[in-house]
């Protein structure tokens, strides 16, 4: 098992990750109609930035989650709930889980579980 070391290592595990989300029965559905087929190259490259700025503290990501988040949660009536974001956290910790060990794959975890809380909340929040 490696740790995560480099752009490469992101790059994998986000890849790896989205791959399985958009097969995923209760999120495939969600991500696949919200992000057009071509626009995935991109989306999966914003996220590495993110994960790059979130794991080696280099400043690339530019964006805003929550306004995503709630704009998702308007497009899905506002049925967006703690088992959507819970799928989420168990599919990427497997995949972390499976691909890599070590202190930055605890942080992503971490890093994961913050940003889960807080973007349900701010869903929660705005209702």
């Amino acid at each position: 098992m490696k740790e995560i070391e480099t752009r490469d290592d992101i790059s994998f595990l986000v890849n790896t990750f989205y791959h399985k989300i958009r097969k995923d029965n209760l999120l495939g559905p969600i991500f696949n109609n919200h992000i057009a087929e071509e626009k995935w190259p991109e989306h999966l490259e914003k996220l590495k930035d993110f994960w790059e700025t979130n794991l080696f503290g280099v400043a690339k990501f530019k964006g805003n989650p929550t306004q995503k988040h709630l704009n998702v949660d308007r497009n899905l009536n506002h049925k967006t709930n703690q088992k959507h974001f819970g799928r989420w956290l168990q599919i990427w910790f497997q995949t972390i889980d499976a691909n890599f060990e070590g202190h930055l794959a605890n942080k992503a975890k971490e890093a994961s579980r913050r940003m889960a809380h807080g973007q349900f909340m701010a869903i929660f929040n705005h209702r």
